[in-house]
């Protein structure tokens, strides 16, 4: 008796087996992305030497870098997701040698604790309250706020009036009323490093995370490639980042109080590219007696590629409007 066959049967015995195989592959090469990683980052992290110091606070320690200048104290206070703030502005404090500058790299950020969550502005700001006294900062600060900095700036300085001489914003976030609903935390970007994928694709294309020009050397830009490798989607940046929108609410509660000097640089790509971005810096500033808005040539990033202009207008409108 002759067998019949079923080609069509063998057709798909062929296809699972080949989808088989095909995981498995899949399978083994992001074990290998994984293992490289952890690999890669151990030895970063035993041959890179830590800049700044360790502050310990209630909710765990900060890390701190400090210019040591002998001048007004200057607290500059990262954009959102930057993940070596100290190093990120090193161009704009090679420009501000008449003050004493100070980053604070919050939960999250550069050196500091990766796994404190809860990122309510009421606790950023807290924490920025007390490692600036255990600093024991004499007299009052000049607040410099990038992006999200900006937005925290802005609050710290209505919670904290009588310790901040003004507020300066790097095309700072706007404080909006909005929603005060908090969304849920991601862990998408924090598998995707734990998979070692982010480094991968840093790995093969790095200019995702260099800063354009050259005002950045070249120890600054290998600290840049390895702290944006170990920080990226850590719990604290996720949870900082489900409770922006609250945030902003909160901030936007209480304007910018009148007698308070306020200097806003905005960068030329976010005003023609975002819809009232410009209008809207101008309504916050309002009710501010002393305030000053510019827009430079520029990303987003302002201190990336304008570092001399950003140092000149600050010197100046510190030197003209705060008084030490």
């Amino acid at each position: 008796m002759t067998s019949i066959t079923n080609p069509r049967g063998r057709s798909w015995k062929r296809v699972l087996r080949i989808g088989g195989i095909a995981v498995v592959a899949i399978a083994a090469l992001i074990g290998i992305s994984a293992a490289t990683h952890a690999s890669t980052t151990a030895s970063e992290k035993s041959t890179i030497t830590p800049y700044g110091q360790k502050i310990t606070i209630s909710s765990g320690d900060i890390n701190v870098y400090r210019s040591g200048g002998s001048g007004q104290t200057m607290v500059l206070l990262s954009g959102f997701g930057t993940a070596a703030p100290a190093v990120d502005f090193a161009p704009l404090i090679r420009e501000l040698d008449d003050f004493d500058v100070i980053v604070i790299e919050g939960f999250g950020y550069g050196y500091s604790d990766t796994d404190v969550t809860d990122r309510t502005i009421e606790n950023i700001t807290g924490e920025l309250h007390e490692v600036l006294a255990q600093l024991q900062v004499a007299g009052q600060v000049i607040l410099v706020g990038h992006s999200a900095g900006g937005l925290y700036a802005h609050y710290y300085s209505n919670a904290y009036p009588d310790e901040v001489a003004a507020v300066i914003g790097i095309d700072p976030m706007v404080a909006k009323a909005g929603s005060l609903e908090v969304g849920m935390p991601s862990t998408a970007e924090g598998i995707q490093n734990m998979l070692g994928l982010f480094r991968l694709a840093t790995t093969i294309v790095p200019d995702l995370i260099q800063p354009p020009g050259t005002a950045y050397t070249p120890d600054e830009r290998q600290r840049t490639a390895a702290m944006t490798n170990w920080n990226y989607g850590n719990p604290s940046i996720s949870d900082e980042w489900s409770q922006i929108g609250a945030n902003s609410t909160k901030a936007a509660a209480t304007p910018f109080a009148a007698d308070l000097p306020v200097l806003e640089v905005l960068s030329s790509e976010s005003v023609a590219t975002i819809p009232e971005w410009l209008s809207n810096h101008e309504a916050e500033l309002t009710g501010v007696t002393t305030h000053q808005l510019e827009v430079l040539d520029g990303s987003h990033y302002l201190h990336w590629t304008q570092a001399p202009a950003l140092g000149r207008l600050m010197t100046t409108f510190v030197a003209t409007h705060v008084t030490d």
